[in-house]
């Protein structure tokens, strides 16, 4: 259909969403492919050992998970692309459909080896978004008390790079306390809260992942693109 009493619209470019175009595409069959991130170095991190639990429970869902390793990552710009930690995130994150990131928060905010890794992350690479569409869990690890800056700071961050971050998420107080000599997390609300986030994180990311191309499809991207088309076909010299 096309737009009435809308001047400032592209008729030709203007689309009406359909259910039908929504759900038109073959749902994919392979498991759902999950990247988890943590925001510390410690030899004892809290927010790597949330992390694997998590992955733990990703994989009992039916999931695909990789853990990305921060250490010997430089910071953003200290090192060109080239850098083969950068070169693997960037890898794992084309690898990936969706994501987890857990912080330790850090003076009232993400750690920033948690803001690296995020850092390295380009919106785009070449004609590929890397992270445009992919689905993402947002977690942290207090030291203290329950606190939500971390996961408030990861939700803006995920929004910017056009991620689509699930309504649930985790924040673990006292994290030091929560888990056994065994490096396992004791059962606990906390516990069953990163239960529900996984299992959230999964129907999401089955939901989005063969659809994300329609979905992030902007009207202002196809006039854009429309404009350098015809900017290019009609030039006169070369």
């Amino acid at each position: 259909m096309k737009p009435q009493n809308l001047p400032n619209v592209d008729a030709d470019l203007f689309e009406t969403p359909t259910t039908g175009r929504v759900f038109s595409a073959t749902p994919s069959d392979h498991p759902a492919r999950i990247l988890l991130l943590y925001g510390s170095l410690r030899e004892r991190s809290f927010s790597r050992l949330a992390v694997e639990e998590a992955a733990r429970l990703l994989e009992a869902m039916g999931a695909e998970t990789r853990v990305f390793n921060p250490r010997g990552l430089p910071l953003a710009d200290a090192e060109d692309a080239s850098h083969p930690k950068v070169q693997e995130l960037r890898e794992l994150v084309q690898w990936s459909e969706g994501m987890v990131w857990c912080s330790p928060e850090r003076h009232g905010a993400m750690t920033g080896i948690m803001k690296t890794q995020i850092d390295w992350i380009p919106l785009s690479l070449g004609a590929v978004r890397p992270t445009q569409g992919k689905t993402l869990a947002v977690m942290q690890v207090c030291g203290g008390s329950q606190s939500f800056n971390a996961v408030n700071q990861l939700r803006v961050l995920g929004r910017w790079m056009r991620m689509l971050t699930i309504p649930n998420q985790s924040s673990v107080p006292k994290a030091f306390m929560e888990f056994d000599n065994n490096d396992r997390m004791k059962p606990s609300a906390y516990y069953d809260r990163i239960v529900d986030v996984m299992e959230e994180l999964v129907k999401f990311t089955l939901l989005v992942r063969d659809r994300s191309n329609y979905l992030t499809d902007r009207y202002s991207e196809r006039k854009e693109s429309a404009e350098e088309l015809s900017k290019r076909v009609n030039q006169r010299s070369i």
